[in-house]
């Protein structure tokens, strides 16, 4: 029987990845696990993977092209690089309020800068300036948090308390597509894994960010 192999993808986490991939092989059940290792990727190339589980392509490019490259080989991705692109903060708010689940509101922004040779010309659709006021007022007002549609571990993420904080922020943001999101205060702070689109697991975060702690303010949380 041909040994399968399973790839890893991980980018700071330093918990499950390891734990998984001794587990898979102290089972010897003729699938190894490993990290993949990269240093360029030919087109068409074959893929030595029969599965490659992905936790870190949402921030590194390359890692996208390589996964798409390998699923026409054959390769089983999880999670798929092809949903990254419409995989956005601000189309999951359009998609969980048109099924009419809560979701803080959230306003989409033009970005604050643009790569060369984006001219005038190219901005002629924008409106401008940005109707600042109409914004804040549809997402409730300060405090409010201004954060980028793609992306995680709380990179580029501010809590703004007026406009002028506000400004500040955005002028810090470059190119990146931005959103201001009504401030939700918490006191439990609960992720939803679904699995296998039947079964549903909570799991209780306690975050350690100093970012995350500031925030979003909160008061203890029980044990029970």
């Amino acid at each position: 029987m041909d040994t399968k192999k399973i790839g890893i993808l991980v980018g700071r986490e330093w918990s499950w990845p390891p734990a998984f991939i001794e587990e898979v092989n102290r089972r010897n059940e003729g699938v190894v696990a490993e990290f993949v290792k990269l240093g360029g990727t030919r087109m068409a190339e074959d893929n030595e993977y029969a599965v490659i589980i992905d936790r870190i392509s949402h921030e590194i490019p390359y890692y996208r092209t390589f996964l798409k490259t390998a699923a026409l080989a054959g390769t089983i991705l999880i999670n798929n690089p092809f949903w990254w692109s419409a995989d956005d903060k601000f189309f999951g708010a359009s998609l969980l309020t048109r099924l009419g689940i809560a979701h803080p509101r959230t306003v989409a922004l033009p970005s604050h800068s643009y790569v060369e040779g984006v001219v005038e010309e190219s901005l002629r659709n924008l409106r401008y300036p940005i109707p600042w006021r109409e914004h804040v007022d549809y997402v409730g007002g300060f405090p409010l948090i201004l954060k980028p549609a793609w992306g995680g571990g709380f990179k580029n993420v501010y809590k703004v308390n007026n406009y002028e904080e506000l400004w500040r922020a955005y002028n810090e943001t470059g190119t990146e597509c931005m959103m201001l999101q009504e401030f939700i205060a918490w006191e439990k702070y609960v992720r939803c894994i679904c699995i296998g689109k039947e079964h549903i697991m909570t799991i209780q975060i306690r975050c350690q960010c100093p970012l995350a702690t500031s925030l979003l303010p909160r008061r203890p949380v029980s044990d029970r």
